[in-house]
């Protein structure tokens, strides 16, 4: 036997629509009534059976826009060791360093070596490679110049990278699909700093977030109260909206020659004057986008681990090259030392040096109180500079000739602008 159709209830008219235009929303109808619109609630909070609910039951459905932004602290259960966190992030402290690693005395290090000096042929030949690279440059300078002197020093640049760690603990949670959770039921949660966490690579800035193991459990949904769904803020629950091309008319009125005036069916309403609401598809009610339909969530205590390469460097210099543009270029690697923790330089001939690592390293190593040093690297390199005095023209200039590279830094050039240029 073939069953009838359902028939439902046609849904209450929540506007005074008028023919001037525009739609008052009846205050009267706010609380209608749940038989009378499709079991539409008839409040922000009203209670209606849910799916999944014996007969008799009943759930809250919840207002869309008084979806709470998070479970209340009060609601969360209480795992050992995790006692006072909350959902904002908070560093840990790391363990105290071994005794061995900080006790080892400093390694044998081995002399300095020298750099090669330049010859006048190759002073020339870079600066007519930095002036083919000016389209505005003239070449006559660099190639009628006279080099007077080719004077041979060397810029140091100190570093010392240490690599460290940073965990921190918060609440977490998401939409809960029914999956296996890691619950306490399989044992105590560990502490932090036990979780075992390898960066991809060391010296390199990166964050990874992760679950603390056996912390996991499932909870309803705080913002929708377990239903998975919320009341339509847009349609306030009607899944119907008033009809925006005849202002809830249900006809549009034309005017006519001969001052005849005809009112016609508005085609997008069909003459009922209200429209099905987009925004929940005309059920009155949208899929929480807390659980995403779920009704529950899972909680957990999620730990970020953060590597950060902290990075201090010095330049001893004495000529008047930038130190920005010793940096820049490459060296002879002079002195390099990878370590848990490694010592300040002491051998090196240039004492600034000396100072520098040594005044570096103290700094570093209480600069981190709340991060874990996981590695130490420093180096040394030595970038060749050649101060070149030459004469053009009965001029006496300038320039410098530095790195691996041999750039050029001449900002005396004699001709910077040829005669376009000058014209413009």
């Amino acid at each position: 036997m073939q069953s009838s159709p359902t028939t439902h209830p046609p849904l209450l008219n929540t506007f005074n629509c008028t023919a001037r235009g525009g739609c008052e929303r009846d205050v009267s109808s706010e609380m209608y009534s749940a038989t009378s619109v499709g079991n539409y609630p008839t409040s922000s909070k009203e209670t209606t059976a849910s799916p999944g609910l014996t007969e008799g039951t009943s759930q809250t459905i919840m207002d869309e826009n008084e979806q709470a932004s998070a479970p209340p602290l009060s609601s969360m259960e209480v795992i050992a060791g995790y006692e006072n966190i909350t959902f904002d992030s908070v560093p840990l402290p790391p363990p105290s360093y071994e005794n061995s690693i900080l006790g080892q005395p400093p390694p044998e290090r081995n002399d300095v070596a020298s750099i090669p000096a330049m010859t006048e042929e190759q002073v020339r030949a870079a600066l007519l490679d930095h002036v083919s690279e000016h389209c505005c440059y003239g070449s006559g300078p660099a190639k009628t110049m006279v080099i007077r002197d080719v004077l041979m020093n060397s810029a140091f640049h100190y570093t010392l990278e240490t690599f460290t760690e940073k965990r921190e603990t918060a609440w977490a949670y998401e939409p809960y699909d029914g999956k296996h959770l890691d619950t306490a039921m399989n044992g105590p949660a560990p502490s932090p700093w036990d979780v075992l966490v390898n960066p991809s690579k060391h010296f390199v800035n990166e964050q990874i977030k992760l679950e603390i193991p056996h912390t996991a459990y499932a909870k309803m949904c705080h913002a929708c109260i377990g239903n998975g769904r919320l009341r339509c803020s847009r349609c306030i629950g009607l899944g119907q909206m008033c009809c925006t091309w005849c202002n809830g008319s249900g006809h549009h009125h034309k005017n006519h020659h001969h001052h005849h005036h005809h009112d016609d069916v508005c085609n997008h309403c069909l003459g009922r004057g209200q429209q099905r609401c987009f925004r929940c598809n005309g059920l009155g009610q949208v899929t929480c986008r807390m659980c995403s339909g779920y009704g529950q969530l899972k909680c957990y205590v999620q730990m970020t681990v953060t590597w950060t390469n902290h990075l201090e460097d010095h330049i001893s210099d004495v000529t008047k090259l930038p130190k920005e543009l010793v940096r820049e270029v490459s060296g002879h690697v002079a002195f390099e030392e990878l370590q848990s923790r490694v010592w300040p330089i002491t051998h090196f001939p240039d004492r600034a040096i000396n100072e520098a690592s040594s005044r570096i390293v103290n700094f570093h190593t209480s600069a981190f109180p709340m991060e874990k040093i996981i590695q130490q690297r420093h180096r040394v390199r030595i970038v060749p500079i050649a101060e070149v005095h030459c004469t053009w023209k009965d001029s006496f200039t300038t320039f410098f000739v530095y790195g691996f590279e041999n750039k050029v830094y001449f900002p005396d050039y004699p001709q910077q602008c040829c005669w376009g240029c000058t014209l413009l």
